[in-house]
């Protein structure tokens, strides 16, 4: 078979990692680099109030996608500022709270996290470690999913934040935020999410769930690389200390001019996800279980990693016993494809994810991420199976070596 589709085009199936422009997003974003060039912060000028009237837009309409007060979003550059600036920030303005106010109680200076959570994430974690914080990171079960048992005994008086990624990167399950949020909220503990892969693509309403802080960003639901933004609840009100200083811009916590057309797209994406994405994620997941059932159909021994039914609708993480991933990608030139986090993707060795939940070096290895999105087509699902499941054939060791 063609390397190929017919035209000459690599079928890509990357989305988790990053999602394609959609062309309605850009349509509303061009005016604003030549031709509505204004300051949004300058507004003793038309051109400065014409930018912040767009970008005001661009809030509220990211706000409505989630359900939330326009006055509770940020802009950032993306996830992973906004996930340094939730859990750092939270941590900060505690600590010194708490060192002004010597009848503040106990301190609360735990952050419960997961073990799979986006190493931008632990690493926050981490440094807040250092400072000397207490950092509780939890396994997950062998389907990727946390036990709220075991997150229930995690919590007690000194505990400050949890922190859960919505959607995973990787292995795409979905955790059962409403139940964390309940727990949380119960006992005065604030809840932050990782929603990166989960905005735009599943229903999340912060109220419903109880979050507190939830962290966005643009590019993985079809809108431009390098805006994001951060969710932070009013009522109860959560505080923050900001993680750097200037003309605090964005209510004091955000400081930098923002980018007119980067906020503009980050908007229009918001807009139109919460017009399809119900009708979306049902063509996905078709397209999701065409791929699945027929790469099983053809290659022996084919894993699905992470949890069956609660994962993102356009996500598979799947293991071909035997074959190194990284072998199956460079036999599949026509197809877009990724062994996990394109974060950690330059790491040689296999995913610390799916060593959490269990899997042996070996699956791990054998492993590949794939995204389906907006974009993608039958045709391409089709062409995708049998690219894969050629290269396995080619691939495969001798049954007796199989694992």
């Amino acid at each position: 078979m063609s390397n190929r589709l017919s035209d000459g085009r690599a079928v890509y199936l990357d989305n988790q990692s990053s999602t394609r422009i959609d062309p309605r997003v850009l349509d509303a974003m061009l005016p604003f680099f030549n031709e509505e060039f204004g300051n949004p912060h300058s507004t003793t000028h038309a051109y400065g109030r014409a930018a912040a009237a767009a970008i005001e837009t661009a809030r509220a309409e990211l706000a409505a996608l989630i359900h939330a007060d326009p006055r509770e979003i940020v802009f950032t550059s993306g996830a992973t500022e906004a996930n340094n600036l939730a859990i750092k920030g939270v941590a900060h303005f505690v600590r010194a709270h708490q060192r002004t106010d010597p009848g503040a109680g106990p301190p609360r200076d735990r952050i419960v996290t997961l073990a799979t959570e986006h190493k931008c994430v632990l690493e926050s974690c981490a440094a807040l470690e250092r400072e000397g914080f207490a950092v509780t990171r939890l396994p997950v079960e062998a389907d990727g999913l946390l036990s709220l048992d075991r997150l229930a005994q995690a919590l007690d008086e000194r505990t400050l934040l949890v922190s859960v990624m919505a959607a995973h990167n990787e292995i795409g399950v979905v955790q059962p935020l409403a139940a964390i949020g309940a727990l949380c909220r119960a006992r005065g503990i604030l809840l932050h999410t990782d929603a990166a892969q989960a905005v735009g693509k599943i229903a999340l309403d912060v109220e419903a769930l109880r979050i507190d802080l939830m962290s966005i960003s643009g590019h993985k639901f079809y809108g431009p690389k390098g805006i994001g933004a951060l969710y932070i609840r009013r009522r109860p009100r959560v505080r923050l200390a900001a993680l750097f200083d200037g003309g605090a811009q964005e209510r004091g916590l955000r400081s930098g001019t923002l980018p007119t057309p980067l906020c503009v797209g980050l908007g229009q994406a918001a807009a139109i996800a919460a017009a399809e994405m119900p009708a979306e994620a049902l063509r996905l997941r078709r397209l999701r279980d065409r791929l699945q059932e027929g790469l099983a159909r053809r290659v022996t021994g084919l894993r699905l990693n992470g949890h069956p039914e609660q994962r993102l609708p356009g996500n598979l993480n799947l293991s071909f016993p035997g074959i190194p991933a990284p072998a199956l990608i460079a036999a599949c030139p026509g197809i877009a494809i990724s062994t996990g986090s394109a974060c950690t993707s330059a790491v040689v060795e296999p995913s610390y994810v799916l060593r959490a939940l269990g899997l042996p070096d070996a699956i791990a290895e054998a492993s590949i991420r794939i995204g389906l999105g907006r974009f993608n087509s039958e045709v391409e699902v089709d062409f995708a199976i049998d690219a894969l499941a050629a290269a396995a054939g080619r691939l495969a060791a001798p049954s007796a070596d199989r694992i």
